[in-house]
């Protein structure tokens, strides 16, 4: 489904998203103070304008309250990372995704009716760390505090053995969701379906679930 989104600042995370929010077949009105960051994307997005949206007049005209979703992602200036998404709020932007530098920030955004807060810099932190602190884990990502999504190199210990005999959930709390073979992944696999080397595994638990599981296998 085609969606349309606002994107304020054109950061590098704003970019990034710009492109790929056009990549997945959206329209994106990309805004920024600054002149440069917006010729470099205007061949891009589908209008790319240079506006300050700390002005209540400046987003009435770009015709803030027709967007579906607006995502503030402005960097360093707090100010003005807080006032447009309070803005956007007041025009009764159905959502409002804003950027956040650090949980102060987050907390401020989130008061003042931000729908969702995300920590870009905090959260690739954590990914990367994660994937450094494990020789089998590909990805890692985090859906909300309680569960993690981890893409993992299928152990040695695992080779030959079905899901049943393996009994993952009941040992460790998380769940198999899917074995990717090559090109081929198998989507809720079967008790009886096997696991071997070479096998990629997408689980869901908890991050002490999933280290758990794969310190037992490391020492297995």
């Amino acid at each position: 489904m085609r969606k349309q989104f606002m994107v304020i600042g054109l950061g590098r995370f704003g970019t990034s998203l710009t492109r790929t929010l056009i990549a997945n077949g959206h329209e994106v009105l990309a805004v920024d103070k600054n002149e440069q960051p917006v010729q470099e994307i205007a061949n891009i997005a589908t209008a790319a304008l240079q506006a300050d949206c700390t002005d209540e007049a400046v987003l009435r005209e770009l015709g803030a309250s027709n967007f579906s979703h607006a995502i503030v992602a402005i960097g360093d200036d707090l100010q003005a990372s807080i006032l447009t998404t309070l803005l956007l709020k007041e025009f009764k932007v159905p959502k409002v995704t804003a950027k956040a530098r650090n949980e102060m920030h987050g907390s401020v955004l989130s008061k003042i009716g931000a729908d969702q807060i995300i920590y870009p810099e905090r959260d690739m932190g954590i990914r990367l760390g994660n994937q450094l602190s494990s020789d089998n884990l590909i990805d890692y990502i985090e859906l909300s505090p309680d569960y993690n999504l981890a893409e993992i190199k299928a152990p040695a210990a695992m080779n030959g053995r079905s899901l049943k005999e393996l009994n993952i959930r009941a040992k460790y709390g998380c769940t198999i969701m899917a074995i990717k073979k090559g090109d081929q992944i198998n989507v809720s696999p079967k008790a009886e379906d096997a696991i071997y080397t070479g096998d990629v595994l997408l689980l869901i638990g908890s991050n002490d679930e999933i280290r758990h599981l794969e310190n037992d296998y490391e020492r297995a």
